[in-house]
């Protein structure tokens, strides 16, 4: 299992501020090993409760909140990322759990008895809370990412663009997922994920987003169809 905690800013920015962002951090940060031209492909499959708790409490901008998903990187990926993120005030904590491509399709189909055959606390728990609150696949957001790591202390920089997603099939293993934008295509969501300090060429660069930092969620956009719900 692996946890991470940090903090977390988020900006809204153009596709051309993208371009002149990015081109400039590559001078200075390392690549992401996975980025090819705009970056790698990222899939999310979300669960939500019957009531879609986790959902309203991030409308509500309740601090204390978690959000359940399962991640692969593209359709022909062997394996899935159980994660868990969860906000506590300023912080998000993420805990993430290797899963082989067939214990995630089960959990795809519902079937989370799956997770009781895993040694890792985190698969208890993942169980316990979803049977709980009776957790169920909700939507799913596929989108571009390009990453940058500073060598000095570990800041990540990303942007993703081209977000689409689906609520209408859960399989993200799927090549042919049925999915529409859910963002303007010539608008890029830039994060900043952190502990501690922020080097001055970063803080430059968020000072130019004169849009400001802002609450955007990937979940709550993807959505937008059965909550009628624009975020």
């Amino acid at each position: 299992m692996n946890e991470v905690l940090r903090q977390e800013k988020k900006f809204l920015i153009g596709l051309s501020d993208y371009y002149f962002h990015s081109g400039n951090l590559a001078g200075f940060m390392m690549e992401d090993s996975h980025n090819q031209g705009d970056g790698y492909s990222i899939r999310s499959l979300y669960f939500d409760s019957l009531e879609d708790r986790d959902f309203q409490e991030k409308v509500d901008g309740v601090a204390v909140r978690r959000k359940i998903r399962l991640r692969c990187y593209g359709p022909d990926s062997g394996f899935a990322l159980l994660e868990v993120k969860q906000k506590e005030a300023d912080l998000q904590k993420k805990r993430s759990l290797r899963l082989p491509r067939e214990e995630a399709v089960r959990l795809i189909q519902g079937d989370y008895r799956v997770l009781l055959t895993r040694p890792e606390p985190l698969a208890r728990e993942c169980y316990a809370v979803m049977n709980l609150y009776g957790y169920q696949p909700c939507s799913v957001v596929e989108y571009r990412r390009r990453a940058f790591i500073a060598r000095e202390n570990q800041i990540r920089v990303t942007f993703d663009h081209h977000i689409v997603g689906t609520e209408s099939n859960f399989n993200i293993f799927d090549c042919t997922l049925p999915q529409y934008p859910l963002q303007d295509p010539f608008f890029v969501v830039l994060e900043v994920k952190f502990n501690g300090f922020l080097l001055s060429y970063i803080k430059d660069m968020l000072n130019d987003c004169a849009a400001g930092e802002i609450s955007v969620s990937k979940y709550c956009l993807s959505r937008t169809v059965g909550k009628h719900f624009n975020f």
